[in-house]
Order: C-alpha cells, then sequence, then structure tokens
C-alpha cells in the first residue's frame, strides 16, 4: 500500500493524493486488486482528468502492460495494444509499419486503454473507425470479456465504459488497412495545410508530422517547455443542437458560425468559437488558471492551481456561453 500524489500523474497538475495507488500487468493481477472494498479509480496517463483537491479516498489502479503484437494480412493487420502502451508510441509504430487510420490521432497523450472510454477523436478520425473489439475485465461478471465494436456503444466522445465503474479496459484490438498513404483527409484544416482536396490522400508519415505541428499550435502537444500545454487538451466537447438552434446562434451573432451537418439532421458546433464569441477570449486568466493563449478550449493550471479554481472558470464559461447562445457546453474531462 503507497499513497501518491495524483497530480503530477495528470497533465493539468492538479489533484490531491490517493489513499492508496496500485499498477497491474495481468488479469490475475487486477482481478486481486479488485477484491477490495475500497472504491476504486482506473487511472490512465491523465490527460483528460480533473482529480479533485481532496485527491482519491480509495485505490487508484493503473495499467502497466505495453505490448503491442501486429498480425499482417494482405491489404490489412490486425493489432492488439494492451492498455498500458502511450497512445502516441502506439500511433507512430503503426504509420512506422505503413498502418493507415491512426495517423490524424497523432500527438495525442494518455494511454491506449483510455481511448475506447470517450472514442477518442480529432482531424477526421475516431478510434470507433478502427476498433475491431475490447478486451475488459467486467467487475459484475467478476471475469474478462470481449466487447466489439458494435457492443462498445460508440458515439461522439462516448462509449459504454465513459462514466461506469463496471470496466476496466485491458486490451484494444484495431483493423489498420496496409498503405503508405494515410486515410482520406476529412478535416478541412488538415487538407489546407496539406496542400490537398478533402478527401484526399497524404503520405502516412507526412499526415502525422502535420497534425503534431497543428496540435503544438495549440498547446495541444505536451510539453514541459510549454505552458500553455499544462491542461486537459479540449476541456469542452463540440455541442450538437437541433437546427433551429443553429440559425439561433447565428442570428445572435449576426454572421455565420462554423457548424457540421450530422446524420441525423443536427449540428455539431464549434465550441470554442461559442466561447471567444461569449465573452472569453485566448489567454482569459482567472488567478492561477485561464484559457489557452493558443486555443479557446484549453483550461491551463498557469502554477499552483486547484480544481476548485479551474472547475469555478469552467462553470462560469458554461455560465456565459449559456446566457449568450442558450447552448449548454458540456465538460469533455472526467472528474472526480
Amino acid at each position: 500500500m503507497r499513497t501518491v500524489a495524483l497530480g503530477p500523474l495528470t497533465t493539468l497538475g492538479i489533484g490531491g493524493p490517493a489513499k492508496r495507488f496500485e499498477r497491474f500487468t495481468t488479469v490475475p493481477e487486477l482481478a486481486a486488486l479488485l477484491t477490495t472494498d475500497e472504491k476504486v479509480l482506473v487511472l490512465g496517463g491523465g490527460s483528460n482528468l480533473v482529480v479533485s483537491d481532496a485527491g482519491w479516498d480509495g485505490l487508484v489502479i493503473q495499467p502497466a502492460n505495453r505490448a503491442v503484437t501486429i498480425g499482417l494480412f494482405d491489404d490489412h493487420a490486425i493489432v492488439s495494444a494492451f492498455a498500458g502502451a502511450s497512445w502516441d508510441d502506439f500511433v507512430a509504430q503503426m504509420v512506422s509499419e505503413g498502418l493507415a487510420g491512426l495517423e490524424a490521432l497523432s500527438g495525442i497523450p494518455g494511454l491506449v486503454g483510455a481511448t475506447p472510454m470517450q472514442n477518442v477523436g480529432a482531424y477526421g478520425q475516431e478510434v470507433a473507425d478502427t476498433i475491431q473489439f475490447v478486451r475488459a475485465y467486467d467487475r459484475e461478471r467478476g471475469e474478462l470479456v470481449k466487447l466489439s465494436a458494435a457492443d462498445c456503444g460508440f458515439a461522439y466522445r462516448s462509449s459504454i465504459f465513459k462514466g461506469s465503474a463496471r470496466w476496466v479496459i485491458c486490451e484494444v484490438s484495431f483493423k489498420l488497412p496496409r498503405s503508405t498513404n494515410g486515410m482520406p483527409v476529412k478535416y478541412a484544416e488538415l487538407a489546407k495545410a496539406l496542400a490537398i482536396a478533402e478527401g484526399g490522400t497524404a503520405p502516412l508519415a507526412s499526415v502525422r508530422e502535420m497534425i503534431i505541428a497543428l496540435r503544438r499550435g495549440k498547446g495541444m502537444v505536451v510539453d514541459p517547455s510549454d505552458p500553455e500545454s499544462r491542461s486537459a487538451g479540449s476541456f469542452f466537447t463540440n455541442p450538437i443542437v437541433d437546427a433551429a438552434t443553429a440559425a439561433m446562434v447565428e442570428a445572435r451573432v449576426g454572421a455565420k458560425s462554423p457548424r457540421w451537418l450530422q446524420l441525423d439532421g443536427s449540428y455539431k458546433l464549434a465550441a470554442a468559437w461559442l466561447i471567444e464569441r461569449a465573452g472569453f477570449a485566448k489567454g482569459t486568466t482567472r488567478g492561477t488558471v485561464g484559457i489557452s493563449h493558443k486555443h479557446a478550449l484549453a483550461l491551463v493550471n498557469r502554477g499552483g492551481a486547484t480544481a476548485t479554481e479551474l472547475l469555478a472558470f469552467a462553470d462560469e464559461i458554461i455560465v456565459g456561453v449559456h446566457d449568450r447562445f442558450g447552448v449548454t457546453l458540456v465538460p469533455e474531462p472526467m472528474i472526480v
């Protein structure tokens, strides 16, 4: 048993201690840890997490198995990665192996096991696009189970795993095309940066390099030398609203807003655009927390911040956007 400060294990650097902290490598080790009567928190890379100032009065467990196996077939590969593998190292390995489908997810911090939880996505790709199955320990049944992609209930930044204490993800399997080029680029900013048309392709390595450059320019690549990266990444999800609400937002500003039509006729709005037009400019600061100077969606620890301060500022932004547009922003990180 050991007490561990959780703040240093998160990209925000915020949060109190865990009463007990343990790492596990095998399923039997995990099962033994879960026999406790304590409340349990599963910690990945700490990149999408806000820990309370009081910390966690129970057991925190973290996967430590980093193994990756690749099975090659004629036109694709089946790749299995254990939960403790670094996500960006894994993406880099797939790009170097000539396997497409994850290249636009370069530069994202955290561990592989956390990616299915919120269906991690960026620049037009989501892990749900390529996940074949997830092996997770089912705490209700007390055994390891295999869940197909359909069983995972993937949606925009969501899955059956998000917010549930039932599952501990142990392994993720992906089906990735074998290709020297990445998947067709769906994201306008990325296509422009690569000097290709939307729907076009570019070499895998070029896509990865450009994604990292774009993310770094927004403070979204964890870098100890960049104080703007001391965040949990995008703090709010892009809201999805009906057509009437989307029109009302534009009417209140008197200008076109960035929006993306969804299959059901709803629209996804740009949370960063809403935040700035509700009066919260990049660089806005409240004491030791603030909005990144590089990206309006990132809330940054300016040094010595507390979770109380951070969440109070997040609430201020939520209220401000709702008062201005009638749209409610939802935090993306897990808050414990």
